[in-house]
């Protein structure tokens, strides 16, 4: 075997390493948590099935209230398209996809399988690996950037994070990373006075038309390119006007009226999202109060698509929370200085230069349209970390490309002793692989609502009957209770239900009035249903977001409990015998 023959082995032999590492460590662990909010969503509308079937201003027993996750025989996709329409602000590729992968997997107790519903996004999350290896060395012409692309991106936390959910992120990141190569095919093309081929400005529209109808937030990657192509058009023009009108740019062209056609069909539709209940808590925050935190937030995300310490602060002691911020901290600053020096090292190679300057307007391209959205209209972008994906495989293909410097890169310290620049790059990728292990551990990121913190709360504090009641504005806070009912199935399943009071536990989503906007109606007809209910009983208020009187129905705070789990906010009121 020739030396070319051996390099080509060898790069897919690690190319194959990176792969069944992040395979390992997306699948581990995949169902350590319940399914949170949004993952109740995407197993209900993917099942073809709807919340509406949940009654609301009653009370009723989590079977009723786990009934939309039990698969239906005759619903087919496009049950699944209308669903959402109906009641959701997502477009359905994703969820069409789920609708036939998990009718592979049989169900768990008659309910939806967990594992399938989010294996789908794993092996989607899986399958960036390779493509950041194919895009990097696309981009840069080489096989050490796309091999080093391919090993952080196999332990990035934020990529195990998103692979994990049952989510559409990791098929949009997928989408990303496909039209960010045809971007990169492209502007290669325009340097070279060569006009873009037929096919792959077909698959760029398909690409890119696919992509806004997997997740809107596409639209930024469409943004973000776009202003990397008028950045190369103003450079081209200065030399040579007349270069915008030859044939390489009229392919271009054509490719942004192709993706504006595939776009224009999504209008009425993102329309209406604008406003809508379930996109409204993008909105609630108070920007003249905390005009830097969205700056701070994005600093945290795109940070932790590299490396990621425990840091979770509900539970975690304080002390290890500090610990992780100042090693955080010092890397970073120790990292900073090795990453220009791999930047400089770049720029002596035209092809890269090219890459690294793609690479860069796009990412502070995509980081201001975020910024803009966020303080200019209002909608706080920066609230969710998985937001983040439109610029998520720059961050990591950007790193590639300065680490593959620091890689060839020998310096001497003060003391003459050796330093490599591979140990660094190694150094480096260690530490994405720690926050790897946290990401699995869940000792990093929290989801909004961790059912399985609240749960034993209830199920230690509770030794009469539980009912539970929340205020409903639309599907996300059936999904609330929904994960109290999971996760209460699965501690009954797990101890026996025969003492286990939240095996029988009863909830109650009480529902605003469409015209009035308040709960009035919904809060009188809990008093009195409270009222016919046997005693005693004790009532929990989760995250319920209205005044209640229940010292007239004889229930009175119980103030050692009261307070946040998982990021539910609970009371607990004893409801007693009336004398």
């Amino acid at each position: 075997m020739n030396p070319k023959q051996q390099r080509h082995w060898l790069h897919f032999g690690l190319l194959v390493l990176w792969i069944s590492l992040g395979a390992i460590l997306r699948l581990s662990r995949l169902v350590s948590l319940p399914p949170w909010t949004d993952e109740f969503a995407t197993m209900v509308f993917s099942l073809g099935n709807s919340f509406q079937t949940v009654p609301l201003n009653q009370w009723m027993g989590a079977d009723l209230l786990l009934y939309p996750l039990h698969p239906v025989s005759d619903s087919d996709i496009g049950s699944v398209v209308n669903h959402l329409r109906q009641e959701s602000t997502h477009p359905p590729i994703y969820f069409v996809l789920t609708h036939l992968w998990i009718k592979v997997f049989p169900t768990d107790d008659g309910l939806v399988s967990l594992w399938g519903a989010r294996s789908l996004s794993a092996l989607l999350g899986i399958a960036a690996i390779p493509s950041l290896f194919g895009l990097g060395y696309l981009a840069f012409d080489s096989r050490l950037v796309g091999q080093i692309a391919a090993a952080m991106m196999a332990v990035s936390p934020y990529g195990i994070f998103l692979a994990q959910d049952a989510r559409h992120y990791t098929l949009a990141i997928l989408l990303v990373v496909a039209s960010l190569s045809c971007l990169v095919v492209a502007i290669q093309a325009i340097h070279r006075d060569q006009p873009l081929s037929r096919g792959i400005g077909l698959v760029w529209v398909g690409v890119n038309s696919l992509g806004i109808a997997t997740h809107y937030f596409f639209s930024l990657t469409l943004c973000a390119e776009g202003v990397v192509l008028l950045t190369q058009a103003w450079q081209q023009g200065r030399k040579d006007p007349q270069s915008l009108v030859r044939s390489h740019w009229r392919r271009i062209y054509a490719v942004a009226g192709g993706t504006l056609i595939g776009c224009i069909v999504w209008l009425p539709t993102l329309y209406s999202i604008y406003g809508s209940e379930p996109t409204a808590w993008i909105a609630d925050g108070d920007l003249t109060r905390e005009w830097l935190a969205p700056i701070g937030r994005l600093f945290i995300w795109g940070l932790s698509m590299i490396l990621l310490l425990p840091t979770a602060t509900t539970i975690l002691p304080i002390w290890i929370v500090v610990i992780s911020g100042i090693v955080t901290v010092l890397f970073v600053v120790s990292l900073i200085p090795r990453l220009g020096n791999g930047w400089k090292l770049q720029q002596h190679f035209p092809d890269r230069r090219l890459a690294l300057q793609i690479l860069w307007v796009y990412l502070g391209s995509a980081i201001a349209l975020i910024l803009g959205i966020t303080y200019g209209l209002g909608m706080d972008l920066t609230l969710g970390a998985r937001f983040q994906f439109v610029y998520f495989p720059a961050v990591i293909l950007l790193l590639a490309g300065m680490l593959a410097g620091v890689w060839q890169q020998v310096t001497f310290d003060s003391a003459s002793r050796l330093k490599h620049g591979k140990a660094i790059v190694a150094m480096i990728w260690l530490m994405g692989l720690m926050g790897g292990f946290t990401a699995i551990g869940n000792l990093g990121y929290l989801q909004n609502h961790r059912p399985d913190l609240l749960a034993p709360v209830i199920q230690e504090a509770s030794q009469s009957a539980v009912f539970i009641a929340t205020t409903h504005k639309h599907h996300g806070q059936t999904g609330r209770l929904m994960g109290l009912a999971w996760e209460f199935k699965r501690l009954s399943d797990r101890k026996g239900s025969e003492t286990d009071r939240t095996a029988s536990a009863q909830f109650f989503l009480a529902d605003r009035d469409p015209q009035t906007r308040t709960y009035t109606d919904a809060i009188a007809r809990l008093q009195n249903t409270l009222t016919e209910l046997p005693r005693p009983f004790d009532l929990w208020l989760v995250d319920f977001r209205t005044t209640v009187d229940l010292e007239a129905q004889h229930c009175f705070r119980d103030r050692s409990y009261g307070s946040w789990a998982g990021e539910y906010k609970y009371k607990l009121y004893r409801c007693l015998p009336e004398k």
